[in-house]
């Protein structure tokens, strides 16, 4: 089976473009809007693009009216957002603010989460997330799709802060993946779960290659 996206009909009942690119780790943003309200919401368009400085990006559909996302207007207003690593224990609380809400609603206070101060970003992250992201925002790519849902906003940060909760940290300085159980999404309705990893090592590396795969100075 083979089709176009560009001119031809999916052949199948569900686009299998959704569930191909999987799993896609979730951009959980918070943000806090120019008048003060806080903004809470889950993107699987979001991804590290470096590490020297640290930089990722997330991206934004607008909505079929053609509204851009809060998350977007209030990190140009605000110049920051923030990443809060969405979990198994924390997976309702992230559906409930998948929600499309109007901007005056609280989507913590929403999902039953707490607010936790962030040292650099004006506004809050979630309290019960055990990493944490505060990004400084630096710009905005916009793509025009073939409707006004399939246009989108890219939008750059630079990680200027790093929250990791000691609890989830192994005795050999790696993060406890197991025991955070970190969720992604799969398409469709899917997610998924990580409670099991595994490890490989390329082949005949060694020295510098295997210390920046493992972000050791």
């Amino acid at each position: 089976m083979h089709f176009s996206p560009q001119t031809d009909a999916c052949p199948l009942p569900f686009s299998p473009f959704k569930s191909c690119t999987v799993p896609r780790p979730i951009g959980w943003l918070s943000t806090v809007s120019a008048a003060g309200v806080a903004n809470l919401a889950p993107y699987s368009q979001w991804q590290n693009l470096t590490f020297d400085p640290p930089m990722v990006l997330f991206a934004a559909n607008q909505y079929p009216d053609g509204r851009r996302k809060d998350t977007v207007v209030n990190a140009e207003e605000t110049g920051w957002f923030v990443w809060n690593m969405a979990t198994w224990d924390l997976r309702e609380a992230v559906n409930v603010t998948a929600m499309a809400l109007p901007p005056e609603v609280d989507e913590f206070e929403r999902a039953g989460v707490t607010k936790a101060a962030c040292v650099d970003a004006p506004g809050p992250r979630v309290a019960e997330s055990p990493c944490h992201f505060e990004c400084r925002y630096l710009s905005t790519h916009r793509l025009k799709g073939s409707s006004p849902v399939g246009s989108v906003d890219v939008v750059y940060g630079e990680v200027v802060r790093i929250h990791v909760k000691d609890a989830v940290i192994r005795p050999d300085g790696k993060l406890d993946i197991a025991r955070i159980q970190p969720i992604a999404r799969m398409g469709y309705y899917d997610y998924a779960v990580v409670r099991e990893t595994f490890e490989m090592r390329i082949p005949g590396a060694g020295g510098e290659a295997l210390a920046g795969l493992e972000g050791r100075a």
